[in-house]
């Protein structure tokens, strides 16, 4: 399938890179509003550039929407008009309703799904492997002070990949959720059922941190969505004071993770459900779901 992207921020860019490397892709297009802006991307991939959204909705057959979230709503819905498959980076838009209004107008016969890149993360599924009954979880995501980002909170911006982990790969069913914090620095406590799920988020960090953090009865997981590694510690078999020293003894495994580019794996699956015809994981009503758990930490947030 011929691919598109419309858009070249920073997600955009890394989609044209990715989709030019894909063999399930011929040719990509590329459309910015900023045409050099597009150029310059085209040249560094071998993309092609659309000098409207109409060329390039003639010419490809799967689109991603990678421009501004406050554009999202109304430039996936002239894609789906046009009946383009389309993939919409996250949050699904900028407000529940228009995400509502969006879901309602995809046509018969046409996938569209929504970027929730960490979904596509291998660690995720060697970590809902691994969960049995979860006692406590704990996910941290935080970031150095990014100039790209305007006009969302941290709550849209970086806590809803971890929002959608929660939701839509390791728990399902009615949760209670309390929030606090800044436009910047927020934190959300999910309970479900008696386990409660600490979700922290912070774009003011000075260390890129992606961790995820789950205790059980006789075991403590340990996933880095950066480095795709996942660490097992079973409980000790030998522990206690000796000499004077508490001392414990640990049974340690690394849990052997084929890790690739999610990126890669989204777009991947993306172009395949298109030309099949079949949905794509993270279909447009979980996006939604998802939108709607943000707007609710919101409502704790000082402004």
């Amino acid at each position: 399938m011929d691919a598109g992207v419309i858009g070249t921020g920073s997600m955009g860019r890394n989609h044209v890179r990715v989709y030019s490397e894909l063999k399930e892709v011929g040719t990509t297009y590329v459309y910015d509003l900023d045409t050099a802006a597009a150029e310059q991307v085209a040249a560094t991939t071998g993309a092609e550039v659309c000098h409207s959204m109409g060329e390039l909705l003639r010419k490809a057959e799967a689109v991603s929407v990678a421009v501004p979230t406050p554009y999202h709503f109304a430039t996936a819905r002239q894609v789906i008009d046009a009946g383009v498959n389309a993939l919409i980076e996250k949050p699904i838009c900028l407000t529940t309703e228009e995400g509502a209004h969006l879901i309602a107008a995809i046509p018969d016969g046409v996938t569209v799904g929504v970027g929730h890149i960490e979904r596509f993360n291998p660690i995720v599924e060697e970590i809902r492997g691994l969960v049995t009954n979860p006692l406590y979880v704990q996910v941290s995501r935080h970031n150095p002070t990014s100039s790209r980002v305007t006009g969302s909170s941290v709550v849209e911006d970086l806590m809803i990949h971890d929002i959608d982990v929660v939701l839509h790969a390791l728990f399902s069913g009615p949760h209670t959720l309390t929030s606090t914090g800044t436009q910047d620095i927020a934190s959300a406590l999910f309970s479900f059922g008696s386990t409660p799920v600490y979700l922290s988020a912070s774009r003011k960090a000075s260390k890129k941190v992606r961790k995820i953090y789950i205790e059980e009865e006789e075991a403590t997981i340990e996933g880095d969505f950066m480095t795709q590694e996942v660490y097992v510690y079973r409980k000790p078999g030998t522990y206690g004071l000796e000499d004077g020293h508490y001392r414990q003894e640990n049974i340690i495994e690394k849990v052997l993770v084929n890790k690739v580019e999610p990126l890669k794996t989204e777009l991947q699956t993306f172009v395949r459900a298109a030309r099949d015809g079949t949905p794509f994981p993270v279909t447009p009503e979980q996006g939604l779901a998802n939108l709607k758990v943000c707007e609710e930490i919101k409502k704790g947030l000082l402004a």
